[in-house]
C-alpha cells in the first residue's frame, strides 16, 4: 500500500484517522501500531514476520547493553545488534547481486555455477534496518536511554508514515515524542500536517506520474542504440524531475500524515535542483541519509579528524560508494555513489574555485548537467546499458521517432517552475510561508480550500490515469 493510492486515500488514513482521534490518550500509541502493522502486512505479509521478531531481539539486546555497566559486554551487544540487522539486510538486498557476481566468475574459467534460488526483497528493508542501528548507537553512546515498553520500541521501527520511505529518523530525535505529543497534538498542526501531505500527494501524482510516463516509455526502449539524442535527453530529463516529485512528494506526505497525528519528522528534501555545488546538493537532498551516513558512518571512519586531506577524501569516496550500494544491490548504483564521491573531492581540491569564478547561476546549471548525467546510472539496471544510453544523449543524432506531445511539454514546464521555484521572485517567500511560518485565520481557510482542490484532482488523476508507481519501493 503506498500513499498515493485509492486504497490509502479513500479507506485507510480516513478510517485510521476517525479512530485515532476518537480514542483515549492512553491507547493512540496501540492504535497506530495497529494500523501499521496492517498498513505493511497488506503489501509484505510475510516479511512482518521478520521485523517483529528482529525488532524483539533488537529490543532485549539494547535494554542488556543499557543495564550492564561492563564496556566489554556493551561492545559485544553493540556489535551482535549492527551483525544481526545488517546480515538481514545484506541476505535479502544483496545475495542476488553476489551470487549474480560470482556465476559471472565461474563462467570466465569454466566452472559450473552457483544454484541460487532468487529472494524476495522486503519493502522498505533499507529504511528500517538503518533506524535499528540508529536505536543501539544512540544508546550505546549514552545520547538517550532506551524505551521501556516493547511496544514503543516496535512503533518507533514499523511506524507507517515513516516505514516505506523514511525520512530515516534517528532514535533520539523521535524517542521522546512516542511517550509525549502533546505540545504538538493540536488543531493547527493537524490542519497543516493535512496541507502538507495534499502538496506532496499534488508533487507525486500531478508531476512525477506525468514524467515518469514518457521516463518509462523512452527507458523501456529495448535497444538504446536506436535512440536519438533529444529523445534521450527528454528521457533522462523526464526521469529527472519524476525521482525528485516522486521522493519529495512521498516525504512531504509522510511528514504530513506524521504531522496529522502530533509527530515532528525532520525535512528530507530542500530544493536540491537549485544547489550550486554537488556537496550542497547532498545537503539538500535526502537529507536525512545524509545526516545518518555522517553520524553512523563518515565520523566513525575519522570524519575530518584525521591525519591527512587523503584520507579525508578516501573517507568520503567510502561514505558514497556505501550510499550507492544502500540504494540498490548492481554496479550501476555502486557507480553512481562512486561518481557522487569523486566530485565531492574534486569540489575539495579545485571545483569550488571554478564555482566562484563562474558565478551562482552558471553553477547552479553545471551543478543540475552533473546531477542529471548521475541519473542516468541510476536508471538504468545494467552498467553497460547505461553507458549506451549515456553515449546517445551525446552522440547528436536526429532519428528520433519519439514525439514530445503539448501535454508532456505541459507538465514539464510546471515541473521545471516547481523544481526551482525558490530562485523566482517572491519564491522563496511564499514557500518559507507555506511550509515554516504561523498561520493565520484567514490562511488557514484559503490553505484549506487548494489544499482540498489538490486533494479531489490527485484522486481523479489517480482513478483514470491508471499509472502511479513509486519509485522507492525498491530500496
Amino acid at each position: 500500500m503506498v500513499f498515493s493510492s485509492i486504497v490509502f486515500l479513500l479507506y485507510f488514513l480516513p478510517i485510521f484517522l476517525f479512530i485515532y482521534y476518537l480514542a483515549d490518550q492512553k491507547y493512540k500509541n496501540i492504535i497506530i501500531l495497529i494500523f501499521s502493522i496492517f498498513f505493511y502486512s497488506w503489501g509484505a505479509p510475510k516479511f512482518i514476520f521478520v521485523i517483529l521478531f528482529t525488532t524483539l531481539l533488537d529490543f532485549y539486546l539494547v535494554r542488556f547493553m543499557w543495564q550492564t555497566e561492563d564496556q566489554n559486554k556493551r561492545r559485544w551487544m553493540l556489535a551482535l545488534s549492527v551483525s544481526v540487522n545488517l546480515g538481514l539486510l545484506f541476505y535479502f538486498k544483496y545475495s542476488n547481486f553476489f551470487i549474480e557476481n560470482v556465476n559471472s566468475i565461474l563462467t570466465l574459467f569454466g566452472a559450473r555455477n552457483v544454484y541460487w534460488t532468487k529472494i524476495i526483497l522486503p519493502i522498505g528493508i533499507s529504511f528500517y534496518t538503518f533506524e535499528t542501528i540508529t536505536y543501539v548507537v544512540d544508546v550505546y553512546r549514552k545520547i538517550h536511554k532506551p524505551l521501556d515498553k516493547f511496544w514503543d520500541y516496535q512503533l518507533y521501527i514499523i511506524l507507517f508514515p515513516k516505514l516505506i520511505a523514511g525520512p530515516i529518523i534517528r532514535y533520539h530525535e523521535l524517542a521522546d515524542q512516542i511517550s509525549d505529543r502533546s505540545q504538538f497534538d493540536n488543531v493547527d498542526n493537524r490542519l497543516r500536517g493535512f496541507y502538507r501531505f495534499c502538496i506532496g500527494l499534488a508533487k507525486k501524482v500531478l508531476i512525477a506520474n506525468q514524467m515518469g510516463i514518457v521516463a518509462d516509455e523512452i527507458f523501456g526502449i529495448e535497444k538504446y542504440q536506436d535512440l536519438g539524442s533529444l529523445t534521450a535527453w527528454v528521457g533522462i530529463l523526464a526521469y529527472t524531475f519524476q525521482i525528485y516529485f516522486d521522493f519529495s512528494g512521498y516525504s512531504d506526505m509522510a511528514i504530513g500524515i506524521a504531522r496529522m497525528i502530533g509527530f515532528r519528522f525532520p525535512e528530507n528534501f530542500d530544493n536540491p535542483y537549485t544547489s550550486q555545488s554537488i556537496t550542497e546538493f547532498w545537503r539538500r537532498w535526502h537529507i536525512t541519509l545524509g545526516r545518518w551516513m555522517r553520524n553512523y558512518l563518515y565520523i566513525p571512519l575519522g570524519g575530518n579528524k584525521v591525519d591527512s586531506q587523503m584520507r579525508i577524501y578516501f573517507n568520503l569516496w567510502i561514505v558514497f560508494l556505501a550510499s550507492g550500494l544502500w540504494h540498490g544491490a548492481s554496479w550501476s548504483f555502486i557507480f553512481w555513489g562512486a561518481y557522487h564521491g569523486a566530485f565531492l573531492i574534486m569540489e575539495r581540491v579545485f571545483l569550488n574555485k571554478f564555482y566562484l569564478k563562474i558565478g551562482g547561476i552558471a553553477s547552479m546549471i553545471v551543478c543540475f548537467f552533473i546531477v542529471v548525467i548521475g541519473w542516468v546510472f541510476f536508471r538504468v539496471e545494467h552498467f553497460g546499458d547505461a553507458v549506451i544510453y549515456l553515449k546517445q544523449m551525446f552522440a547528436f543524432q536526429h532519428n528520433d521517432s519519439f514525439h514530445i506531445t503539448s501535454e508532456f511539454l505541459f507538465y514539464f514546464i510546471i515541473a521545471i517552475f516547481f523544481a526551482f521555484f525558490v530562485k523566482f521572485p517572491k519564491g522563496n517567500f511564499i514557500h518559507e510561508h507555506f511550509y515554516f511560518k504561523d498561520y493565520s485565520n484567514k490562511k488557514h481557510i484559503y490553505t484549506s480550500l487548494a489544499s482540498l482542490l489538490l486533494l479531489v484532482l490527485c484522486i481523479a488523476s489517480i482513478s483514470t490515469l491508471g499509472f502511479n508507481p513509486f519509485i522507492y519501493f525498491r530500496f
